[in-house]
């Protein structure tokens, strides 16, 4: 039987590791652009087009739209052709890449990174826009996007 005291005792180490979990699987838009440019980081924007087009899209992220019939195919396309690259994901304020991290984990799909800030920004932190971080149009991420979804 467990005292009161072995189970306030857990209750730290058991917040730490939460935390650190966490932090093992989220970037700050900062942490995403230069993964970027230093070409060892993929970031798909998941945000619908109309959500491209009124914002722009981080520069060098990749737009593929979560409410396309073909996401889930293109993203698992993305994952398997592109091994030595990391992978993550944006939205506009982190609740739709939180989401889609939930669903990628409960079908045995680990090691996809959450920008949890979004474009916006909120409650997870200052967004990619709010940081005067770089945004091209959508029509300059989708024609820069590669035909076969591998990384140049």
């Amino acid at each position: 039987m467990l005292s009161r005291r072995s189970v306030l005792l857990t209750i730290p180490a058991s917040v730490l590791f939460a935390t650190l979990a966490h932090a093992e699987t989220t970037l700050t838009p900062e942490q995403a652009l230069a993964g970027m440019e230093g070409s060892s980081l993929i970031l798909i924007d998941i945000r619908r087009p109309e959500e491209w087009q009124e914002t722009g899209v981080a520069k060098g992220a990749w737009p593929l739209d979560m409410t396309d019939k073909q996401f889930g195919q293109r993203l698992m396309a993305v994952l398997e052709r592109n091994p030595d690259h990391r992978v993550a994901i944006i939205c506009r304020t982190g609740n739709r890449t939180s989401y889609l991290i939930n669903v990628l984990a409960e079908n045995n799909i680990s090691g996809v990174l959450d920008v949890s800030a979004g474009m916006a920004g909120g409650p997870r932190g200052k967004g990619w826009i709010p940081s005067g971080l770089p945004i091209v149009t959508s029509e300059e991420a989708q024609n820069s996007m590669p035909d076969d979804l591998t990384a140049g």
